[in-house]
């Protein structure tokens, strides 16, 4: 692990620093007046520059480079604010490295918003763009033309299972056609699990009852990729709750989170998508609107920030915001909690369990403990807790796309932690961790030592 004592960048605070107001100048950098427009200038000062983040920071810690730590990231957001630098291709490049994990929010003394900060200034950024045709194109294609559409995500899941059953994945790899592809791609493409058209909605219907009588009304948030990629985890997810004494509603209206969006400065269709489902849960008198994905829920809970500066919809995005809890603490501290064991074990050989955290579960949710006190409950088990399993897995979203490099080497030292528990079952609480350990444990070749599961499916499949 890099130093706390490796050596700031030489971007000192001007005699304005103290003020908490942004420093008035005429900035000829068109992006430099967005990020100055943009920015939150107290919280950029409000950075005491204590190098508490350093040791939290995943790419400080691959690097040992200041830039690369919040605490350096937020001088150079400064910097160009008080117009000190340029908002050069290095400024750029900086922001987008890193993976919004939010490790540093939780050791940060100041309490300093930095995922407010970074979403801000990559916001900023896309107003000025710089990218190549083709990413204009996927990113318009994803972020405009998919994402937010459920049915245009039903038409890509279901053209994902024509190709995973059909025979053409068996002829892609079979005649090198996927070697066409950068291997971070083939890697990723290797693991995916089947796809489909038909969510949890379709399999499930709208309402599902309690067993029982209901304890409170609750709403699934479906999320768009979880639903075409994950659809069995969000009906074991509504099954879950039922059993609990939950009677759960999926509202068939409700779009993506946004939470892609968001992270990759795409912030007004971050907003439209959050006005929209804000509207429809309200709509549906809850008690509780239920994530099981940590990246989602994240978003879900900072609707009311987002939202802030909307006169019209600040109310009723802190009221979704209120409600919005994860599965597995609306389990533990609220529901009838059923009984678990693993049947497959005997009682003199116990199977070996360990956790992964989703980032944003427990960063931005700050929910560590209940996935955990679940797992301990399951007879038969017994849960091994990871070395650093806090620390970010390398997915972040799409960042293992986007930054294959970093990903890599950040899932290697997650793995040696991984293989060290001897584990025979390694959970998490975000699809994209789960896809990502699932790569990490293939790449290792432990799969018929390990399976990934999400906490969810494991609880599910070993209720008694």
């Amino acid at each position: 692990m890099a130093s706390q004592t490796n050596t700031q960048i030489n971007l000192q605070p001007n005699a304005q620093a103290s003020l908490d107001k942004k420093p008035k100048i005429d900035h000829a950098n068109p992006l430099a007046r967005t990020l100055l427009e943009k920015l939150d200038y107290d919280q950029l000062t409000n950075c005491m520059r204590c190098g508490f983040c350093l040791p939290a920071c995943p790419t400080f810690r691959e690097t040992g480079v200041e830039p690369e730590s919040p605490r350096g990231r937020i001088a150079l957001m400064k910097a160009v604010v008080d117009g000190l630098m340029e908002p050069d291709g290095m400024f750029r490049d900086q922001m987008n490295h890193c993976l919004g994990c939010r490790a540093c929010e939780p050791v940060c003394p100041a309490d300093v918003k930095y995922g407010q900060l970074i979403e801000k200034a990559r916001d900023a950024i896309e107003d000025h763009p710089n990218h190549s045709l083709p990413v204009k194109g996927m990113r318009k294609l994803f972020f405009n033309g998919i994402f937010p559409h459920r049915n245009r995500l039903k038409v890509l899941g279901g053209a994902m299972k024509f190709y995973q059953k059909s025979g053409l994945r068996r002829v892609a790899r079979g005649t090198g056609m996927m070697k066409l592809f950068p291997r971070h791609l083939q890697q990723m493409e290797s693991i995916l699990p089947d796809a489909g058209a038909h969510g949890v909605v379709e399999k499930l219907g709208t309402v599902y009852p309690a067993k029982g009588t209901p304890i409170a009304r609750v709403a699934l948030f479906r999320g768009c990729i979880m639903d075409v990629m994950f659809a069995e985890t969000n009906c074991n997810s509504v099954k879950l709750l039922s059993e609990a004494g939950f009677e759960v509603v999926i509202p068939p209206e409700q779009v993506c989170c946004g939470a892609l969006h968001a992270h990759s400065g795409e912030m007004e269709l971050a907003r439209d998508l959050a006005r929209t489902n804000v509207k429809v849960f309200k709509e549906m008198n809850v008690d509780y609107i239920v994530s099981n994905a940590g990246g989602c829920g994240a978003l879900l809970i900072e609707y009311d920030h987002l939202l802030h500066e909307d006169a019209v919809w600040k109310e009723q995005a802190s009221w979704f915001e209120s409600r919005v809890v994860d599965i597995s603490k609306l389990l533990l501290e609220h529901g009838r909690l059923p009984s678990f064991a693993e049947s497959s074990a005997s009682v003199h050989e116990p199977i070996v369990v360990t956790y992964q955290d989703s980032c944003h579960l427990r960063n931005v949710m700050r929910n560590g403990a209940a996935p955990r006190q679940l797992i301990r409950q399951v007879g038969n088990v017994i849960f091994e807790e990871m070395k650093e399993a806090d620390r970010c897995c390398g997915s972040a979203g799409i960042y293992n796309v986007t930054h294959p490099e970093m990903a890599g080497q950040i899932l290697e030292h997650k793995m040696e932690n991984v293989n060290a528990t001897g584990a025979r079952y390694l959970l998490t609480s975000n699809p994209g961790c789960l896809l990502q350990m699932k790569l990490g444990v293939e790449k290792h070749g432990n799969t018929d030592k390990m399976e990934v599961q999400h906490v969810v499916d494991f609880l599910y499949e070993r209720l008694i």
